[in-house]
């Protein structure tokens, strides 16, 4: 129980610094506007308000309005299997799954030995195929918009609204949401891929290449300007990658006992392996040209000696 209350009040805690981050922001924003025109002040404000409403707070009542599937390993299987009646039933009355999924668990629906592997077969195949593409798809529009931002709040703004919004879609297409311990430990996540996406403007990506990578980008400023946007926005869309595989695994295996560190590795693991997908759709929002451009010097061999004439030639 104290276990519960700690991690709901750091969730409520997070929420309550989200709503001052963007409101700083909106008035920010807004109080420059004043200096222009008094309602061009108050049109942004209400243009504001919509896109939080539909960016933020609607996502959020989604997910906490969102039933919770969770199997008490103490408890009996009689109540247990009423758990599972009610996911099966939940899943049934949306359209994520295939017709054929609903049959299953239909025809499964009233066996308590059988329904739990039934529901396991549609979890991680239908289910973990459709929650993959939402993830892949926030993954991708994070990339692009962080690369293309070039400003610091603007990146944690973009990277906060869309894992709340890629988290209250893995729940629609779940028909759960996790519980209320692990939506806490997922703020913090969102929370600190928040907080990095912002410190990534102030990264020399330059510096942390070999010496003749860096030296060549550091005498083209311009490809190094270009190439630090792609290495930041391929930076947060695999923060926000791992965000939706660690949500993924919550709703999945919220009772098999995983350690936090086992957590971390297989949630690293599986963002790794979706990421060509991510960033290869990614910079598909970018002109061809401005790829060469950037990743030009790692077209060439740095490490390939100039030629030598021979001697007397001109």
């Amino acid at each position: 129980m104290q276990k519960k209350t700690f991690w709901i009040t750091i969730l409520m805690g997070i929420l309550v610094l989200l709503v001052f981050i963007v409101t700083a922001n909106i008035i920010s924003v807004g109080e420059r506007l004043r200096s222009i025109h008094r309602y061009l002040e108050y049109g942004f404000y209400s243009l504001a308000f919509l896109i939080v409403y539909f960016l933020i707070i609607n996502p959020l009542r989604v997910i906490f309005f969102a039933p919770t599937f969770t199997i008490d390993v103490l408890a009996s299987d009689k109540q247990n299997a009423k758990s599972y009646r009610h996911a099966a039933k939940n899943l049934m009355r949306k359209d994520v799954i295939t017709d054929e999924d609903k049959a299953l668990l239909r025809e499964h629906l009233n066996d308590d030995e059988a329904l739990p592997t039934a529901l396991k077969s549609v979890f991680h195949g239908t289910v973990k195929k459709n929650v993959d593409r939402i993830i892949i798809k926030h993954s991708k529009t994070v990339l692009t918009t962080t690369a293309i931002s070039q400003n610091g709040n603007l990146d944690m703004l973009a990277v906060i609204m869309a894992n709340i919004r890629m988290t209250k879609e893995i729940v629609e297409a779940c028909g759960f949401r996790p519980s209320y311990i692990n939506l806490g430990k997922l703020s913090v996540n969102v929370a600190v891929t928040a907080l990095i996406a912002e410190g990534l403007e102030d990264v020399n990506f330059t510096e942390i290449l070999p010496s003749r990578f860096g030296e060549a980008l550091t005498d083209l400023p311009m490809v190094r300007t270009a190439t630090n946007s792609i290495f930041q926005g391929i930076s947060n869309g695999l923060l926000t990658c791992r965000v939706g595989i660690v949500t993924r695994k919550y709703l999945f295996a919220d009772n098999q006992m995983m350690s936090q560190r086992e957590l971390r590795l297989a949630s690293y693991k599986e963002s790794f392996r979706l990421m060509p997908l991510v960033i290869s759709g990614g910079l598909i929002g970018f002109p061809k040209s401005v790829i060469n451009f950037a990743l030009k010097p790692f077209k060439k061999n740095p490490f390939a000696k100039e030629p030598t004439t021979a001697k007397g030639e001109v």
